[in-house]
This record gives C-alpha cells, sequence and structure tokens, in this order.
C-alpha cells in the first residue's frame, strides 16, 4: 500500500509528515518502557523481518497482489511504540533507497501503514486478550486482519480531503475496503503463524504475552486452593544469540531467496487506482534512477541481492534507533 508521490497535495502531504513525525517522536519517548539492553536488539529484528516479508507479494484476486504491512506484527511482539519506530525505519529505508513508496509521501506512509496499523491492531490485541485471556495467537490473527483494511480506509479518507484527483469516495473506500479484507486475511495468517512461532522458542520475547497466562493454581492435600499469582511465559534467560541468528538468517532467506517468487502483479492500492482513473497522478521518484530503485530492477541487480542490502540496512538503522530509544535502567527487567 505504499502510496507514491503525486497521489496527495502539498498541504495534505505536510500535514501528514507533521503527525507521523509527532507520532515518531512521542513513540521514541514510549518505547523506553518496552526496551531494555536485552530487548532492543528484537526491535532491529522485528524491522528487518517485516521489510523481508514486505518483499513477498501474495495473489489475492485476479490481477491483484497484496503484502504484509506489519504493524500489527510488529506491536504485539515489541510493543506499540517500537512497532510504530520499527514500521518507521521500514517505510524511510524503503522511500530513500528502494523508491518505494515516494518521498512527499513518506509521511502519510508512515500515517498510515505504521501509526493507523500499530494502534488498531494493538487496540484489537488488547481487547481480544482482555475477553479471552491468554489467546495470544488468536488475538494476533484478528488484531492483523482488522488493521489492513482500517488503513485502507484511513488512505481513502485523507484521499478524498486532499488527492490530487476527484474519486467517488463510496466506490473507492468499497474497492479498498474490498481487496484489503482479502489482504488482511494473508496478513492475519503471517502475523499468527509469525507470534506462535516466537511463543513456541523464546516466549519471553513476545511483548504481546506478557502477564497474559493464567494464574498458578495450588493444591493442597486438604483440598484448599491457593493462587500463586501470574505464571509468567517461561524460556531460557540465557543469550538471545541464537534466537537472534536464527531470526537473522531465516529473514536473509526470505529476502534472499523466497523473494524471486513474489506476485509481480500490482498491489491494492495500485490495483484500485488503475482501477478508478487515479494511476496517472503517480509522479517520478526523485530517487528512481537508483540502482536499488524497484528492488534492484532498474539498476540491474538481482531482487534478492537488493533485498538482502535492505535487510542490512533495515538491521543497522533500526538497530540503532532502538537502542538509542530503550530503557538505561538496569534494574528493568
Amino acid at each position: 500500500m505504499h502510496v507514491p508521490d503525486g497521489f496527495f497535495n502539498a498541504v495534505t502531504s505536510l500535514s501528514a509528515g507533521v503527525v507521523a513525525a509527532a507520532g515518531v517522536a512521542v513513540c521514541l519517548r514510549g518505547a523506553r518502557r518496552e526496551l531494555d539492553d536485552r530487548t532492543a536488539p528484537m526491535a532491529g529484528l522485528v524491522a528487518a523481518f517485516i521489510f523481508a516479508v514486505q518483499m513477498l507479494n501474495f495473489p489475492v484476486a485476479a490481477g491483484t497482489s497484496g503484502h504484509l504491512l506489519g504493524g500489527a506484527l510488529a506491536a504485539i511482539l515489541v510493543g506499540p511504540s517500537t512497532g510504530v519506530l520499527c514500521m518507521a525505519v521500514v517505510l524511510l529505508v524503503q522511500g530513500v533507497f528502494f523508491a518505494d513508496g515516494g518521498l512527499t509521501a513518506l509521511g502519510v506512509n508512515i500515517t498510515i501503514m505504521g501509526i493507523v496499523t500499530v494502534l488498531v491492531g494493538w487496540g484489537v490485541f488488547r481487547l481480544v486478550t482482555g475477553l479471552a485471556r491468554g489467546r495470544v495467537v488468536v488475538a494476533a490473527f484478528l488484531a492483523a486482519l482488522v488493521s489492513v483494511p482500517a488503513s485502507a480506509l484511513v488512505f481513502t479518507l485523507l484521499f478524498w480531503i486532499g488527492g490530487t484527483a476527484p474519486i467517488e469516495v463510496g466506490a473507492v473506500a468499497a474497492a479498498m475496503g474490498g481487496v484489503h479484507v482479502l489482504i488482511g486475511i494473508g496478513e492475519a495468517v503471517i502475523t499468527a503463524l509469525t507470534v506462535s512461532a516466537v511463543l513456541a522458542v523464546r516466549p519471553d520475547l513476545v511483548y504481546g504475552a506478557r502477564g497474559l497466562t493464567k494464574p498458578l493454581v495450588l493444591r493442597s492435600a486438604e483440598g484448599t486452593t491457593t493462587t500463586a499469582g501470574e505464571e509468567r511465559p517461561v524460556a531460557p534467560r540465557g543469550t538471545l544469540k541464537p534466537f537472534l541468528l536464527g531470526g537473522v538468517g531465516l529473514t536473509l532467506v526470505l529476502a534472499g531467496a523466497v523473494s524471486f517468487f513474489a506476485s509481480p502483479e500490482p498491489d491494492g492500492l495500485e490495483a484500485v487506482a488503475q482501477n478508478h482513473g487515479f494511476i496517472d497522478q503517480e509522479s517520478d521518484h526523485l530517487f528512481g534512477h537508483w540502482a536499488l530503485a524497484d528492488y534492484g530492477d532498474v539498476g540491474g541487480i538481482p531482487v534478492g541481492v537488493a533485498g538482502i542490502i535492505g535487510v542490512g540496512l533495515v538491521l543497522l538503522i533500526g538497530g540503532v534507533v532502538a537502542y538509542a530509544a530503550r530503557s538505561r535502567d538496569k534494574t528493568k527487567v
């Protein structure tokens, strides 16, 4: 759903940029409650994983594809504030180095793909886990499913307000919502599988699962019962190196090899823009001539090589941002 240059007028682009900058600034402070020296590397890995999986477009309808947005996944794994930072890093790298998403539309993209998906996804996740305590994977599925069409509808609203072409808002909202519900199903499956896999290996690293398991009930020989407080997710508390190395390895395989099999069909936003007559508003990207533009297609670089470079950039930038935003409290667990 990366919005290109030219879709929005200057006032809307600037306003969205202000919203995005304010949101990122707030989340830089909020991330201190979510990150410490032990968990900060996880944020860099999550950002790189989202970058890699976003390269893997999957077919959702005739002539249309979709890809992971990742806001709900990031919020569940590393927390909502850190999730926004992860999404901002991914979108920044994509926009600057790969010409995926316009530079003037960076604020729009961070707002709708980062802030909206994180807020909606996290809100749904907390609602579901509040009603069905411990159902983390189910909550992750529903959070991801709802976050994608929510983001699409916010795009439609913004384009109706400040787009560079007139639209029939009802028709575009129906088209955007419909195709992004289908994309949301794919997003939900990916999110649920990823959260389930991390829960199975290192449940202590799933931010959204903290404190959600059932209380430990002790029964005595006399038949009386006592509650021993919250039973936290149990996992090895040793080094994170094996998990992180395994995660980086998987991410590199996805970006470097699986990306060759991604669907070449236009994604949901591009397909709707074509069908509703505003695709011609897209303008050339300032860095569209760079070798990595369009994931290496402009410079003749294999998509897998471009993907590996992108993973490295996101790991580096995401890790630096997370490390800078982490809590310095050495007593924090």
